[in-house]
């Protein structure tokens, strides 16, 4: 009697912890303060505009197109009309929160082009499946509220000097993510997935300051490969017979 009582308490026991669990942190919308909520209200206004084809969602790599990369963003993407919604810090639930409040409301781009997560691999923050989960949320979202805009996905890009645990863990959540570009999840074939990172590495798989100075952000040199390596794919997503500005 007293083992089948400490068996029955012991299943209560996990069963009880596996329901109380706390959600994985990637895929729980959040929101931030001060400086992000006057730029989330920019995006807001801006969107409301109209005239939206093309849109860039990440962090603060993302967000400096408009900085180190600004002569590159009006050679390539202000000619196609895009908005910018990179928010420096931003994790996966960050970016939720905010396609869910304003951000993608009223238009329908052409193409998403989605590059997120690095800031979710920061210590035991969150694992690379939970960083894949993330980001594998967001792609649904833009599915479900953009229906006819094309994603490009984009492996999170290498960081640190050198090889190390936190761009391998950047690495396999790319790889998880990457299967929701698979026939099976993305039967439309709306969404495409492209790892460019290898164009930002030396031979030996070192990062040069030469392109991202403090080996987390490019520089304009490290913009400029960037936009060079994804315009191909993203030409086509956006159905472009030339690519613009090519003369």
């Amino acid at each position: 009697m007293k083992r089948r009582l400490l068996t029955l308490f012991f299943a209560l026991f996990f069963v009880s912890t596996s329901i109380f669990a706390a959600p994985n942190s990637a895929v729980t919308p959040e929101h931030r303060h001060s400086w992000w909520t006057l730029r989330h209200m920019a995006v807001i206004d801006r969107v409301k505009q109209g005239n939206v084809d093309l849109i860039f969602i990440g962090d603060s790599i993302t967000h400096s197109w408009e900085n180190a990369g600004k002569e590159l963003w009006e050679k390539y993407y202000a000619p196609r009309n895009a908005v910018n919604m990179g928010f420096s810090g931003d994790r996966t639930q960050h970016v939720l929160w905010r396609l869910d409040n304003g951000e993608i409301d009223g238009i329908s781009p052409k193409a998403a082009v989605i590059m997120i997560g690095t800031n979710n691999s920061n210590g035991n923050d969150n694992t690379a499946e939970e960083i894949a989960d993330g980001i594998i949320a967001i792609c649904k979202k833009l599915r479900k509220d953009l229906p006819k805009t094309k994603i490009l996905l984009l492996a999170i890009f290498p960081r640190g000097e050198k090889p190390g645990p936190q761009r391998e863990k950047n690495a396999k959540a790319g790889e998880f993510a990457s299967k929701i570009a698979g026939d099976d999840l993305d039967p439309q074939d709306m969404i495409r997935y492209l790892d460019i990172g290898p164009k930002f590495l030396e031979p030996d798989q070192s990062l040069s300051k030469e392109i991202m100075p403090d080996y987390l952000h490019p520089n304009a040199k490290g913009y400029e490969i960037w936009a060079e390596a994804v315009e191909p794919k993203l030409k086509e997503l956006m159905g472009e017979k030339e690519p613009k500005n090519s003369k």
